[in-house]
């Protein structure tokens, strides 16, 4: 995978467009977790530590074109600034009169912050000419939002065919990881995937199985493979209507080579709530009022075998409901096996996903992973096996030098 990188630009005192992705939660106007204005760092200071103007590119929630105040990107300077130890400049406006006066009072090694760019309709709509306004504010566009990078939009997309493109630290790292996990990975490759629902996964299995050498199913969608395979599920959870689909992909990872690990056994209670009595249940020996809540001992031990066998991990989705003990300990005991090989040099393990970050938290395991995408919906459409039209435009050769 080649793209350009910050290492080879020029960048003294030139004005470095960079869209970053600041879309942070935020409660009564107040930053809750700032780990996406952490990441947006090292890009930042490799453009300061060149001379460059750092004029950043974002967007805040879903105001569809229109100005809403509520989601101004304005509150984002002070925790910025925070993070970054140094004074951050906001310009109320992303492109016309406002932005470019905001550009042009800018000294080398200075960061602005734009207002969220889809406070205008041609952002979203990938307008060319919205696209060439926001261009009017650079000499090189970077782009360190990989997050964002699965939508075709102006300032992820339209930008990099206007401006010299480049990638910024935090997506160069983000490709590099996925280039390991699934590119050009050290096999054999084991993957773990997991949450509720099949329905919204079909398209990551059925592609998962034609590039993995083993794929272990877990969560609530493993209910479906069971009940496919004929077992009772009780009361769990379960997309009885995908049974068909679910015998397809077993099918197909048969036709691929690919070792399907279902679960051995599972953890089952008869109500969802903190502390519930468990029990321990062979598959298919459910009852009727009990419900599938985590994996079982038995095939969590497997799982931890086969990640011994095992040269790389990618990762997506708890295997039980973590959020709620007892039910998280199936996720959690694979989770801190997967950590100590990476800590042993043994395995390398990518994982990203929403529930997926959120569960290696849990366990204790985020910074002991090889890498741990907090991308969402552009990791897991990049599992899929599909294009994304921010990545493709760096590494699109045409782009101008």
């Amino acid at each position: 995978m080649t793209f350009q990188v910050l290492a080879n630009a020029d960048l003294q005192g030139k004005r470095a467009l960079v869209r970053v992705d600041f879309n942070v939660p935020m409660e009564a106007g107040q930053v809750t977790d700032d780990t996406r204005l952490r990441a947006a760092v090292p890009t930042i200071e490799e453009l300061r530590k060149g001379g460059a103007k750092v004029i950043l590119l974002a967007h805040f929630d879903r105001p569809k074109g229109k100005v809403v105040a509520s989601m101004s990107l304005k509150p984002i300077v002070e925790p910025l600034e925070k993070v970054l130890g140094y004074p951050v400049a906001f310009a109320a406006d992303c492109v016309g009169p406002k932005a470019r006066e905001a550009v042009a009072s800018m000294e080398p090694g200075e960061v602005l912050l734009m207002e969220n760019v889809r406070f205008h309709p041609g952002e979203e709509a990938n307008d060319k000419a919205f696209a060439n306004a926001l261009a009017a504010n650079g000499d090189l566009y970077v782009n360190d939002a990989f997050s964002a990078a699965h939508r075709a939009h102006a300032s992820t997309e339209g930008l990099a065919h206007l401006l010299p493109a480049y990638a910024g630290e935090q997506m160069r790292l983000e490709l590099n990881a996925l280039d390991r996990a699934l590119g050009n990975p050290e096999r054999p490759v084991l993957g773990i995937v997991g949450g509720s629902k099949v329905s919204s996964k079909l398209d990551l299995l059925k592609h998962l199985v034609t590039k993995l050498d083993k794929l272990a199913i877990g969560g609530g969608m493993a209910n479906t493979f069971l009940y496919a395979q004929g077992h009772d599920v009780g009361a769990s959870y379960c997309e009885k209507e995908l049974a068909d689909t679910a015998r397809e992909i077993i099918r197909l990872a048969g036709k691929n080579n690919c070792k399907l690990f279902l679960p051995l056994d599972i953890v089952v209670a008869e109500k969802l709530a903190p502390g519930a009595p468990a029990r321990v249940r062979d598959v298919g020996s459910v009852d009727d009022d009990e419900r599938i809540l985590d994996a079982g001992p038995e095939t969590v031990e497997r799982l931890c075998r086969a990640m011994n066998n095992s040269k790389t991990l990618v990762w997506n989705g708890p295997l039980g409901v973590f959020e709620i003990p007892p039910f998280d300990k199936g996720t959690v005991e694979a989770a801190r096996h997967a950590a100590k090989l990476v800590r042993e040099g043994k395995l390398v393990a990518v994982a990203g996903g929403g529930d997926t970050v959120a569960a290696l938290n849990a366990a204790g395991v985020v910074d002991d992973f090889t890498f741990v995408s907090t991308a969402g919906g552009a990791f897991l459409e990049w599992m899929e096996g599909k294009t994304l039209p921010g990545v493709a435009a760096l590494l699109d050769k045409r782009l101008p030098r």
